[in-house]
């Protein structure tokens, strides 16, 4: 028995709870439809890709054009804001924690609004990821320790000052907020509708969808359970092999937290404990729990980049590509073999993959591309 994956036996329905009344509740599409910015990212068909995988179709839905901030989770934030703002106009600032992405998404929604943001990250955060952050307008603070860590202080902090939390994971007393920044990611979903109309493939096989604490992946599997009930596509939740969370819950079937060092390039992954809103919609529509080796996502990365034949070239980020990295795993990996099979991946298979994020940290994307980008460990 490996380690290394999990197959879960999705319920093919929802599980009702509080979280899925605010999904049904809040439709962010209008919303992100009603900005100045707003565009709809492409959905790009890699037809090259999917001869050299001998599969049937190889889409990839593309975040990295996203508002200009090269990542998906300003759908979130920008719409968390919008509501609490529509509520409490008195509000002056928001406080977060974040390995990246959703702080900057964060710092620039309010920073549209003439609002303050001050930002906790990792110690490990790279410059370049806090100087995107603080070019936004926020106060970013440093904490010792991982990301989890950065939570705590963001919440202390709030407390104590009254700081508005917005944070993208949830527990037990702070639900509402991360349950709104996952309606806000269903826009990128929705999108998909739109895309389709242009391709002759009506539906997905299998969906391969990333996780950090898992909002997104839990996002993404209400929106394809309410469309498609039992008939939905298999779906394939990915983390980095040190910051497993969602794997390690699977197992224990509780809300575990990872036994790994945090040490991955993936930094917009490298949560240690999933999101408690989104676990039961993980368990409802998850096939596969899989995590995954730095290594892949490089090479999933410089695939992207590098493209086959007349395919386009996609800029994707460590955490963006690692989709793409767990169908990598599956397919070159003897210990997932089984996996390949049970999700019938074979010639005739139309598979999804979300890139959610561009070259968010240049610096580390540069040297991942270039010849010597095995140096990097």
């Amino acid at each position: 028995m490996t380690d290394k994956f999990y197959k879960n036996t999705p319920c093919k329905s929802i599980i009702n709870d509080e979280v899925i009344d605010k999904l049904r509740m809040n439709d962010a599409f209008d919303f992100h439809k009603s900005l100045n910015v707003y565009q709809s990212t492409p959905l790009i068909k890699l037809s090259e890709l999917s001869k050299k995988y001998n599969v049937g179709n190889i889409f990839v839905k593309d975040e990295s054009h996203r508002f200009g901030l090269k990542a998906f989770k300003v759908l979130g934030a920008s719409y968390a804001i919008n509501r609490l703002l529509a509520k409490d106009p008195s509000i002056e600032t928001f406080c977060t924690a974040t390995d990246g992405n959703h702080g900057r998404a964060v710092a620039w929604s309010a920073k549209t609004l003439c609002k303050k943001v001050i930002v906790f990250v990792p110690q490990d955060t790279t410059i370049k990821r806090i100087q995107a952050i603080e070019k936004e307008g926020a106060k970013v603070i440093q904490v010792k320790g991982n990301y989890d860590d950065a939570c705590k202080q963001a919440k202390q902090m709030s407390k104590i000052y009254g700081y508005t939390l917005i944070q993208d994971t949830a527990w037990e007393d702070y639900k509402e907020i991360p349950s709104l920044i996952m309606a806000g990611y269903l826009t990128m979903f929705k999108e998909l509708e739109e895309n389709l109309k242009t391709e002759k493939v009506k539906q997905f096989d299998v969906i391969f969808l990333q996780a950090g604490v898992g909002s997104m992946a839990a996002s993404g599997i209400y929106y394809f359970l309410n469309k498609y009930e039992k008939n939905k596509p298999k779906i394939v939740v990915v983390e980095p092999k040190e910051a497993d969370g969602i794997l390690e819950s699977f197992r224990n079937n509780k809300i575990s937290t990872s036994k790994g060092n945090s040490n991955t390039i993936m930094a917009g992954l490298n949560c240690e404990t999933p999101s408690v809103i989104a676990w039961n919609l993980l368990k409802s529509g998850t096939d596969y729990s899989v995590k995954i080796d730095d290594a892949y996502t490089k090479q999933a990365m410089r695939e992207l980049y590098f493209p086959e034949g007349s395919d386009e070239k996609i800029i994707s980020g460590e955490s963006g590509a690692s989709g793409f990295a767990g169908f990598l795993t599956i397919v070159n990996e003897k210990d997932f073999l089984s996996v390949k099979e049970s999700l019938q991946i074979n010639n005739h298979s139309n598979i999804l993959f979300f890139n959610t994020e561009g070259n968010t940290d240049e610096d580390v994307f540069e040297q991942i591309i270039s010849p010597n980008f095995t140096k990097i460990t």
